[in-house]
């Protein structure tokens, strides 16, 4: 089978990246928040079960966090790269399987683990512009809450 998508190909890059979780139910929320919320058009992706989690110090996520620092390091060195967005998800089956955390205490330690992703990341890389985000499921909807860092 072939198939050629009706999208005009851009080469221009934008100089950001997400790192996010790979959840499929979440993905086209994630883009579309990316795209239209944020103005980032063609942002480098950066998907795992987790996302942030694996760089805020989890022993669970030790194997991952280096693939990771590996992928950012890459993008900033060849993409150039001048911003990150990080975005964690309510209801995040890597929190609640492998971390082993329940409500209300998963959520919380989600916000903390965007907090120190996004030091991790600002100390590994040297950038300055590092967003965080919190998706909550509103109605039905997804709702897109900043985190300071």
């Amino acid at each position: 089978m072939n198939y050629e998508s009706p999208l005009r190909y851009d080469r221009a890059r934008i100089h950001a990246a997400a790192l996010y979780c790979s959840d499929g139910r979440m993905g086209e929320h994630f883009d579309e928040f990316l795209h239209n919320g944020l103005s980032l058009p063609r942002y480098d992706r950066v998907s795992l079960p987790g996302g942030p989690a694996c760089l805020a110090g989890h022993p669970q996520a030790h194997l991952e966090e280096q693939g990771v620092l590996d992928e950012l390091g890459f993008l900033v060195e060849v993409h150039g790269l001048k911003r990150v967005v990080l975005i964690a998800h309510q209801g995040c089956a890597f929190y609640a399987t492998r971390l082993e955390l329940k409500e209300p205490r998963l959520e919380l330690v989600q916000r903390a683990d965007l907090v120190r992703a996004a030091a991790f990341v600002h100390r590994v890389t040297g950038l300055d512009a590092i967003d965080a985000y919190f998706a909550r499921i509103v109605e039905g909807r997804v709702r897109f809450e900043r985190v300071e860092v």
